[in-house]
């Protein structure tokens, strides 16, 4: 299988495992948002998906800001309707 090389490609990639992450997990992304503790409870499902991606794409498009900024924008943006003390 090639490396994903186009950015936007990867982008989508790493938004698609993002999002099962936080489908699979629903309990554990409300409870760590209201809880402020969402990167500890999901530490092992986060890294899966981390390794899964990085398996995937090219090192020559930054595949760790790409992911991060997936995190960011699927798992912290998307639970903005929770109730917490974070915001």
């Amino acid at each position: 299988m090639d490396l994903i090389e186009n950015m936007e490609q990867a982008r989508r990639l790493a938004r698609a495992i993002l999002s099962d992450v936080a489908m699979y997990n629903k309990d554990k992304v409300e409870s760590g948002i209201k809880n402020d503790n969402i990167f500890d409870l999901l530490s092992e499902e986060l890294e899966e998906g981390r390794q899964h991606f990085l398996s995937r794409v090219s090192t020559g498009i930054d595949p760790d800001r790409i992911y991060e900024t997936a995190v960011v924008d699927v798992l912290i943006k998307r639970a903005g309707k929770f109730e917490s003390s974070i915001w």
